[in-house]
């Protein structure tokens, strides 16, 4: 009864009430913190710099292989053994050093020489059994061709008694055989110019068909090539981070430019293609018809009316010509073989001359010294070793090559026309891979690219210190300074289709604390250095811009700032 009264004690039920509702506030509380915490994780974590104000010396980077401005190559006369050599790539000689020594030619070249010597004698030994010449197979085929000829000549005239054909029908046939070979001609022109449309090669083209296909193939090659050219210089550009946007406009322009010459050179082609076909079709009509007219007289004639006067004639014709061609191969033979034979004579002397003079050499192999010192003729650095001890020397090819260090050694650096532009002679640039900071890198010159299409400048350094040849080296070349009011990191700076852009921060007060949004700023890049860039648009010193991202940020997005 007790425990019931309690219970309904309006008191009691009230502290139970009560209870239940703290405690339920208590969790809602939790919960909630709970939500904002896990939100936060979930958000892109940044990192941010301030933006400031003051000087930034914009800057260009290139790089380049260091050459030398002379050098030369060392030789060995003749062939020798390399014995020892004393340098090696990168060494710095002086003039009269001893580069390397050889010895004496091996008992297998001597062997070798001898061996040529020995072929050298034999073939100055069958030069002097050279035949005399025999002309009895020339003689016998200008008897038979005679021969061929009285018979031709007195068959051709044994028609002509005979001849009764009707001259009207033989000059109706002439005509149509003259007409059938102009009309063979124009379809064989027709054929080919249309072939050479179909495959673009113009060389085969009879050019009173093709009109101005020609001149719209080469200008639509020009403008693809060009396009080609500058693409690849965007590509290059792009790939090796550089700025392209100066090269976006011009590419889009030389591409449709590409389009337009392409499109005006097919629809050109394909109307001059269907006028020869036209044409083509009309030619083999007028074939068909005059070749069967030519073949219906033809057949109309006698064997013996045929053969009486225009075919023996031609015969007659072929066999006077063949005759003529025979005497003529003969008489010009003989005077052939009048001048062979002097011409044997002087390789007959040529032949004892070189025989002798492998002779000398052999000679000379036997008694070269047996050890040759070869040295420098200049101070400079080792570039090229290009022999290895126990190989045989050749005449008159280089063994070591030498830069001439007091001539000096230059850098070439290509870069865009535009940044060129900046850029003024008797700069010095700092050389980035410079680790022991003892070499120094001026502008002497600045030229124009020589790779057709190319609207690029080399820039011409020279290089002092200690350099070495062939070796890589990457520059940073001063444009200028100025005062700028916003600079900011370069990783701060992005670019899209819209242009370039920075991210920045804005805050948002809630119940719970601070929220921070990403907003998009767009900029002008007006200079630029290695780390920095200095902007114009809507963006002051000391705004914060974002310059790192755990995650992709769009303009507008909700993120969380990095822990310091």
């Amino acid at each position: 009864m007790k425990e019931e009264n309690q219970v309904r004690d309006p008191r009691r039920k009230r502290e139970i009430i009560k209870t239940i509702l703290i405690v339920f506030l208590a969790a809602l509380l939790v919960l909630t913190f709970c939500s904002n915490t896990i939100m936060n994780k979930s958000l892109p974590e940044i990192s941010t710099e301030r933006a400031t104000s003051g000087k930034l010396t914009e800057r260009v980077r290139g790089s380049g292989m260091v050459t030398s401005n002379q050098s030369y190559d060392v030789t060995v006369d003749g062939n020798k053994t390399v014995d020892t050599i004393m340098v090696k790539v990168g060494k710095e000689v002086q003039k009269g050093d001893v580069l390397f020594t050889v010895t004496k030619s091996s008992s297998d070249t001597l062997a070798a020489e001898e061996a040529t010597l020995a072929e050298l004698d034999l073939a100055y030994q069958k030069a002097l059994l050279t035949p005399p010449a025999d002309y009895s197979t020339e003689d016998q085929g200008i008897k038979n061709a005679r021969a061929e000829l009285n018979a031709a000549i007195a068959k051709r005239d044994a028609a002509i008694a005979s001849q009764g054909s009707a001259q009207a029908a033989k000059d109706a046939y002439n005509q149509n055989k003259a007409e059938l070979t102009a009309q063979t001609k124009l379809q064989t022109k027709l054929s080919s110019t249309i072939s050479a449309i179909d495959s673009d090669e113009y060389s085969m083209a009879a050019p009173e068909y093709t009109g101005t296909l020609m001149e719209l193939y080469t200008r639509a090659s020009e403008a693809e090539t060009d396009y080609n050219n500058t693409l690849s210089l965007y590509t290059q550009i792009l790939s090796e981070g550089g700025d392209v946007s100066s090269l976006q406009a011009e590419l889009q322009s030389k591409e449709a430019a590409k389009n337009s010459a392409r499109e005006q050179y097919n629809n050109e082609k394909f109307a001059v293609r269907a006028s020869l076909v036209d044409q083509l079709s009309q030619a083999e009509a007028q074939v068909d018809r005059l070749t069967a007219a030519t073949s219906e007289y033809e057949m109309s004639l006698s064997e013996g009316e045929m053969s009486s006067i225009d075919v023996l004639e031609a015969d007659v014709q072929l066999k006077q010509q063949t005759l003529e061609g025979l005497i003529a191969e003969l008489n010009k033979t003989k005077a052939e073989n009048t001048n062979k034979s002097k011409l044997d004579d002087l390789d007959l002397q040529a032949a004892k001359q070189a025989a002798d003079k492998q002779r000398e050499k052999v000679e000379k192999l036997k008694k070269e010294s047996e050890v040759t010192e070869i040295k420098s003729k200049y101070s400079g650095v080792v570039s090229g070793v290009f022999i290895k001890p126990g190989e045989e020397t050749i005449p008159d090819s280089a063994a070591v090559s030498i830069d001439i260090s007091e001539e000096g050694y230059t850098l070439e650096v290509t870069v865009d026309a535009e940044k060129a532009k900046k850029i003024k002679t008797g700069v010095e640039a700092e050389i980035i891979n410079n680790w022991y900071g003892n070499m120094q890198a001026v502008l002497t010159d600045i030229k124009s690219d020589t790779t057709p299409g190319s609207r690029n400048k080399r820039l011409i350094f020279s290089i002092t210190g200690d350099v070495e040849p062939n070796s890589f080296l990457e520059v940073s070349i001063p444009c200028g300074s100025g005062n700028y009011d916003a600079i900011v990191p370069n990783s701060a700076v992005h670019e899209d289709t819209k242009g370039k852009f920075v991210l920045t921060v804005t805050s948002k007060n809630s119940p719970l604390g601070n929220r921070y949004y990403a907003e998009r700023v767009d900029v002008e890049v007006v200079a630029a250095d290695e780390l920095s860039s200095a902007v114009s648009g809507a963006i002051y010193s000391g705004d914060n811009v974002i310059t790192t991202a755990s995650s992709k940020i769009e303009p507008g997005s909700q993120v969380r700032m990095k822990d310091k």
